[in-house]
């Protein structure tokens, strides 16, 4: 199967030339981030959702749903292998919010993007899910810099114990350097995310299986929901809280602040 590109693009409300250049790739990025909303219902629901680029078009595009890393990034895979870029997906290991020491699981899936004459290729990703998240991709070399309004981003090669480089992907916080992730360089296909995309889902101790996420990147704020807390950060930094009052209320939020609907007869539980 092929992606519907038209149906696909009005999703995301693009309508530039279909070429496969720097432009292109920088601008379906940031269309793609702002237009599809980051989700995790399907896990909250008891299943983990399907990879398989028909049920992401169903979903992500042709209805008012987003989802996680694995669908964002299998969907702006396919499209952007459509526009004639080579794409190669990667896994990375989630270091924001780990402890000191702590060693996490390959989980988050990213992509390394070929563009046709360019100096070198572009990590590219728009299923992170948080604030940190790249709005555009970046450059895949060391010490790259992308100021991606109103964000900021560093790429940094990093020490390791592997054979192969470690890059360690950095967003600009209040003054400093957060690490959002590290990666190497080596390819993963659609199987391993298979697998990942089943433990992250259904595991009884992943977080996704406890409450629900939502992410939305704007112009101007980000919004994010975790479990009753909503969370609003303008571009200049300024966050507010609000506390949701149980299910009704996220799914509230969720239609009138993130585009996102259950189906019909679905109920968040309580």
């Amino acid at each position: 199967m092929t992606l519907d590109l038209d149906a696909y693009f009005a999703r995301i409300g693009w309508s530039g030339e279909r070429r496969p250049t720097e432009d292109v790739l920088r601008s379906v990025h940031r269309a793609h981030l702002t237009g599809i909303p980051f989700e995790n219902l399907d896990a909250v629901l008891g299943t983990a959702p399907s990879l398989d680029l028909a049920d992401l078009e169903a979903k992500l595009v042709r209805s008012e749903r987003g989802g996680y890393c694995y669908e964002q990034n299998t969907l702006l895979a396919a499209a952007l292998r459509q526009l004639g870029f080579t794409v190669t997906p990667l896994a990375a290991r989630v270091l924001l919010g780990a402890a000191p020491g702590d060693i996490r699981p390959r989980g988050h899936i990213l992509l390394r993007v070929d563009v046709p004459d360019a100096p070198g290729p572009y990590l590219a990703d728009v299923g992170f899910g948080a604030v940190g998240g790249l709005v555009e991709p970046i450059r895949l070399e060391d010490g790259a810099e992308v100021a991606d309004t109103p964000r900021r981003h560093r790429l940094v090669r990093t020490a390791h114990h592997g054979p192969t480089p470690q890059w360690e992907l950095r967003a600009e916080r209040g003054g400093s350097w957060e690490p959002q992730y590290a990666f190497t360089p080596e390819p993963f296909e659609a199987p391993d995310f298979e697998m990942f995309n089943w433990y992250v889902a259904t595991h009884p101790r992943s977080p996704f299986q406890q409450a629900v996420y939502a992410q939305r990147t704007l112009p101007d704020a980000h919004l994010a929901l975790s479990g009753l807390d909503l969370v609003a950060t303008a571009a200049d930094g300024k966050v507010e809280v609000r506390r949701l009052t149980g299910p009704e209320g996220v799914e509230d939020v969720l239609a009138k602040e993130f585009g996102i609907r259950l189906p019909t007869g679905v109920r968040i539980p309580a």
